[in-house]
């Protein structure tokens, strides 16, 4: 591959990152309708994703390092609940507006990388931030004089991959991407199964419902694996935009499969969401280069 090709394959890898992800959202959906516990759901999606990446490790044999064990448990346990809350959210309210407000997560990021990265936020990064929070005000619709269930399972989710966000921090260059993934979906798949245990949620699934769960933890390492190309490809600055796409087959499936297409609120909150991140993602990839 050229130099030239690298963005449009970044693009490309990040797009179906993108769709990936929102199907996964969907058939979660699915799998609550059919009657599973979103904790049955999230080890389902961690089973069959340790699966097909211990099969991937199999084949390609990589290197591995020693992997920090204290700072993987955090990203797995912060890991595992944002998945948890957010198969929980869209049980309650639509696909678009769960993954809306998911998008969040950069925000809580950046506020939490101030105690615990010592980082600096200058006035760009606020604004940005002020906006993104904007749009999830609207979304979590006060003025109605109650505020959404799953609106709040969804703002819980994003607060959990923000800390997610913060602790892979301390990952990234140290280990393999593979590696990371393979430890922290076993880690995540050890936590998963022990909240089933001992919540007794776990139900016997159908053979519709196995292959409903099959393929979110597929799709979900797939989803993964591209994420991970295309940041290798281009800056996270350029990438990053393009993982909003999300919001956009999220919407698409929804109104698909369920029926539901997103009102002109939730288009108003997701859109201003969307300028946040996209805001704050344009300035981290500004300081980055800043700091080379």
């Amino acid at each position: 591959m050229t130099r030239d090709d690298a963005p449009l394959a970044s693009a490309g890898f990040m797009l179906l990152a993108a769709a990936l992800v929102a199907g996964t959202t969907l058939l979660a959906k699915l799998a609550g309708a059919a009657g599973l516990h979103p904790l049955q759901i999230s080890q389902g999606r961690f089973f069959f994703a340790f699966l097909a990446i211990t099969l991937a490790t199999l084949v390609l044999r990589p290197t591995f390092t020693r992997p920090n064990w204290m700072v993987h448990a955090g990203r797995s346990v912060a890991g595992w609940a944002g998945i948890t809350l957010t198969f929980a959210a869209i049980q309650f309210i639509p696909l678009a507006d769960a993954t809306a407000i998911s998008f969040l997560n950069p925000v809580f990021a950046m506020l939490l990388a101030i105690p615990v990265l010592g980082e600096k936020v200058g006035p760009w990064r606020w604004m940005a931030a002020a906006i993104a929070l904007t749009g999830g005000a609207i979304l979590l619709n006060p003025g109605s004089g109650t505020l959404q269930v799953g609106a709040l399972l969804a703002l819980g989710a994003a607060l959990a991959m923000g800390v997610e966000i913060t602790v892979i921090k301390f990952l990234t260059g140290r280990e393999q991407p593979i590696q990371i993934l393979l430890v922290n979906n076993a880690m995540g798949l050890t936590i998963a199964s022990v909240a089933v245990v001992v919540t007794g949620v776990w139900t016997m699934p159908d053979p519709a419902t196995w292959a409903i769960l099959a393929a979110l933890g597929v799709m979900m390492a797939l989803a993964q694996t591209c994420f991970i190309q295309s940041m290798r490809r281009a800056d996270a600055s350029f990438a990053t935009p393009f993982f909003y796409a999300t919001l956009v087959f999220a919407a698409l499936y929804d109104g698909v499969a369920f029926g539901t297409w997103p009102d002109p609120v939730s288009g108003l909150g997701a859109g201003i969401i969307l300028a946040g991140g996209v805001i704050l993602a344009w300035r981290e990839g500004r300081l980055k280069k800043a700091k080379v």
